[in-house]
C-alpha cells in the first residue's frame, strides 16, 4: 500500500498502477507454481533413493550379531561384553556362528556356495572379515612417586601420539606386526577417542574351522594386551533381492580404567544406483533437478546484479542462497560417490580372499543422504516465503518477527540459568549418574527433565541433600517460571497482531485474492456458481426496491438521498476497518462525510421517536 501511494504521488495513473500490481502478483504466482514443481521433483528424488528395506536389513543383522548370546551364557552377548574373557567368548561363539552359514537348516546344501558364506541364506559375505587392533605404548602416563615401587607400567588413553607402532608377540605372523593403512577410510570417532587407520590386522579364513583355530591361537598367545585400546571387526554383505550392501563394524573400546565399552555401526546403502526401471525414472528426476538448479541460479544472479547490496537485506534471499549452496553440495557428493563406486567396486569384488573395504563408500554415501535431508528440509521452509496469500500464516510470521527481540533477551536469561544448572548437575552427579556423566549429557538431561523424562531416583541416590534441592528448584525456575514467560511473550505479541489485523493494519493479500478469484472463475465457467454480475444486479434491484418503497411511504427525495448517502458511508467505513479486501483505489472517509453521516443518523433516530 505504501508503494502504491508513492506511485500516486509521483503521478502514475491508476490504470498503470493496477497493471503493475497485477504483473507483480502474476509473477509471484508463477514463481510459486514453478517452485512447487521443483519441490515435488525433489521429494520424488529423495524418497526414491531411500530403500524401505534398509531398516529391516539393519535390524536382522544387528539382532544376529548383537543380541545372540554365548552358548550356555544367556546374558553374554556383544552388547554386554565387559571383560577380555567375554570378548573371546563372543569371537569364538556368536561371531563365528553368525559369519559362516554352510548349509540349509536341514543340513542340505541349498546353493552352490563357491567357497562363500550366505548369512541368513540371502546375504552374500563379500570377501573375508577383518579384525584390527590399536594399542598405546607403555610409560605414556606418569606414575606418582609414592606408587612407583608398586606400579612399573602405565598405559594412557589412546591418542595418535601415544599409539604403539612396534611389533610384539609372534612377529612371524602379520597380526603381530604393525601395518600402515592403505585405504581412504576416515578415522573412527568412538566413545573414548578418535582412532586412525592401520594397526595390528588379520583377516579371517573362508573356512570356519580355520578361523576358530586362529581365534584360539590368538587368545592363548595374549594378542590382547594391557596396551590394547580398541578392536574393530569389519565385514560387508550384499543382498541381491533388495539390491543393498550392508557394511558392518563392531567396535570394542578398552578404556584406561579397565573393562570394555562396545559400539556398532550398520550401514545399509544402495551402491548400485541404476538397476531397475524405477531407478532410471529417479535418474530422470535427477536431470530435472539439475535443470531447476541452473534456472534458479540464473534467477538469483540476475537479482543480485539488479538489486546489488539491497539483495542481501532480505532473509528470504539468504535462505535462497543457502538452498542453492546445499543443492550444489548434494550434486557434488552424488557425482563423487558415483565416480568412487565406478572406480572401486570392481577392484573390491575382484579378490574373494581379501577384505573389501566398503566402509569408505558407505561413509560418503551416508553423508550424501544427510546433505539431501538438510536440503529438502530448507526447501520446505522456503514455502513460508509465499505465505502472504494466507491470513493465518501471515499472522504467525508477523508474531514471530515482532517478538524476536523479546525472545532473544529472554533466551539470554534462560540459558544463563540453564547452563548454571547444567554445570551444577555435572559436578554433583557426574561421577554417579550416566545422564550427567559429561557436561553435554547434563544439558541434554535437563531438556529431558523439562519434557518430563527424568531419573529422580538416580539423582537422589547420588546426593541425598543436593539432589532433591537441584531437582525442585530447576523445575520451579525453568519449568514454571521461565517457560511460562516464554509463552506469555508469544501470546501477548499474537494478541497485538490479531488486534492490528482486526482494524485493517495488515499486509495486502493480493495473491490470495487472485487465487480466490481464479477459483471463482473456474466454478462460474463450469456453472457450479452464479456469476458475480447476476449477484450485483440482484443487489442493485434490491436497493431500487427499497427506495421505491420509501417513496410510497411518504419520504421525500431529499431524505431518501441522505439515507442512501449514509448507507454508502457506512459500507465504506466497514470496508476500511473490518473488511479483508482493501482495494488500491480506496479513498478514506473524510471528516465532513463523518459529520454528515452522524447528523443524518441522529435525524433519523429523532424522526423515529416522533413517529412512535
Amino acid at each position: 500500500m505504501a508503494e502504491a501511494s508513492r506511485w500516486h504521488r509521483g503521478g502514475t495513473s491508476k490504470h498503470k498502477l493496477h497493471y503493475r500490481k497485477e504483473v507483480e502478483i502474476r509473477t509471484t504466482l508463477q514463481e510459486l507454481l514453478l517452485y512447487l514443481i521443483f519441490l515435488i521433483n525433489l521429494c520424488i528424488l529423495t524418497f526414491g533413493m531411500v530403500n524401505p528395506h534398509t531398516y529391516y536389513l539393519n535390524k536382522v543383522m544387528s539382532s544376529l550379531f548383537l543380541d545372540t548370546s554365548v552358548p550356555g551364557e544367556e546374558r553374554t552377548n556383544f552388547k554386554s561384553i565387559r571383560s577380555i574373557t567375554d570378548f573371546w567368548k563372543f569371537m569364538e561363539g556368536p561371531l563365528l556362528e553368525g559369519l559362516y552359514w554352510d548349509s540349509w537348516y536341514s543340513n542340505q546344501q541349498l546353493y552352490d556356495l563357491k567357497n562363500s558364506s550366505r548369512i541368513y541364506y540371502e546375504n552374500l559375505l563379500l570377501g573375508v572379515p577383518r579384525v584390527r587392533q590399536l594399542k598405546v605404548r607403555n610409560n605414556t602416563c606418569k606414575v606418582y612417586s609414592s606408587f612407583q615401587s608398586l606400579i612399573s607400567e602405565c598405559y594412557s588413553k589412546y591418542t595418535s601420539a601415544n599409539e604403539d607402532l612396534s611389533n610384539f608377540g609372534l612377529t612371524s605372523n602379520s597380526e603381530w606386526r604393525y601395518s600402515t593403512s592403505n585405504t581412504n577410510s576416515p578415522w573412527h570417532w568412538g566413545f573414548l577417542g578418535v582412532y586412525r587407520n592401520g594397526g595390528y590386522i588379520f583377516t579371517l579364513s573362508k573356512s570356519k574351522s580355520e578361523t576358530k583355530n586362529k581365534f584360539i591361537d590368538l587368545r592363548l598367545n595374549n594378542w590382547i594386551t594391557r596396551g590394547t585400546r580398541v578392536i574393530f571387526i569389519d565385514f560387508s554383505l550384499y543382498n541381491a533381492n533388495v539390491n543393498l550392501f550392508c557394511i558392518i563394524r563392531l567396535v570394542a573400546e578398552f578404556p584406561a580404567t579397565g573393562g570394555i565399552v562396545t559400539s556398532w555401526q550398520f550401514y545399509s546403502v544402495k551402491l548400485l544406483r541404476y538397476v531397475s526401471y524405477y531407478d532410471y525414472f529417479i535418474a530422470s528426476c535427477e536431470i530435472i533437478f539439475c535443470i531447476f538448479l541452473f534456472v534458479f541460479t540464473t534467477q538469483e544472479v540476475k537479482k543480485i546484479k539488479e538489486f546489488k547490496s539491497d539483495y542481501f537485506k532480505s532473509i528470504w534471499n539468504w535462505l535462497e542462497l543457502l538452498l542453492l549452496l546445499l543443492c550444489f553440495v548434494a550434486v557434488s557428493f552424488n557425482i563423487y560417490c558415483n565416480i568412487q563406486i565406478f572406480l572401486l567396486l570392481g577392484q573390491l569384488l575382484k579378490s574373494t580372499e581379501k577384505y573389501p573395504d566398503f566402509y569408505f563408500l558407505a561413509y560418503w554415501h551416508i553423508y550424501y543422504n544427510n546433505i539431501i535431508a538438510i536440503t529438502i528440509f530448507f526447501a520446505w521452509i522456503k514455502i513460508f516465503k509465499f505465505i502472504s496469500f494466507n491470513k493465518t500464516m501471515s499472522q504467525l510470521s508477523s508474531t514471530l518477527s515482532r517478538c524476536i527481540k523479546d525472545i532473544v533477551g529472554f533466551a539470554i536469561m534462560f540459558f544463563i540459568i540453564f547452563f548454571a544448572y547444567a554445570q551444577l548437575g555435572f559436578l554433583v552427579f557426574g561421577s554417579q549418574v550416566d545422564d550427567f556423566s559429561t557436561f553435554q549429557n547434563s544439558i541434554f538431561a535437563q531438556f529431558r527433565i523439562v519434557l518430563g523424562d527424568f531419573n529422580f531416583a538416580g539423582i537422589q541416590q547420588a546426593n541425598h541433600i543436593l539432589g532433591p534441592i537441584y531437582f525442585i528448584t530447576f523445575i520451579f525456575f525453568v519449568f514454571f517460571v521461565l517457560l511460562n514467560m516464554f509463552l506469555a511473550i508469544i501470546n501477548d505479541t499474537y494478541s497485538e497482531v490479531k488486534a492490528d489485523y482486526s482494524i485493517g493494519r495488515r499486509p495486502d493479500f493480493e495473491l490470495g485474492k487472485m487465487i480466490k478469484q481464479s477459483y471463482k472463475n473456474i466454478l462460474e465457467k463450469f456453472r457450479l456458481k452464479k456469476a458475480q454480475k447476476d449477484e450485483d444486479k440482484k443487489t442493485t434491484k434490491d436497493s431500487g426496491d427499497l427506495a421505491e418503497q420509501a417513496r410510497r411511504e411518504g419520504f421525500d427525495e431529499n431524505e431518501i438521498q441522505k439515507a442512501e448517502q449514509m448507507k454508502k458511508w457506512k459500507e465504506r467505513l466497514e470496508k476500511k476497518y473490518y473488511s479483508a479486501e482493501i482495494q488500491d483505489d480506496y479513498q478514506p472517509v473524510t471528516q465532513q462525510e463523518f459529520r454528515d453521516g452522524t447528523t443524518i443518523k441522529y435525524k433519523m433516530r429523532f424522526s423515529e421517536c416522533l413517529t412512535k
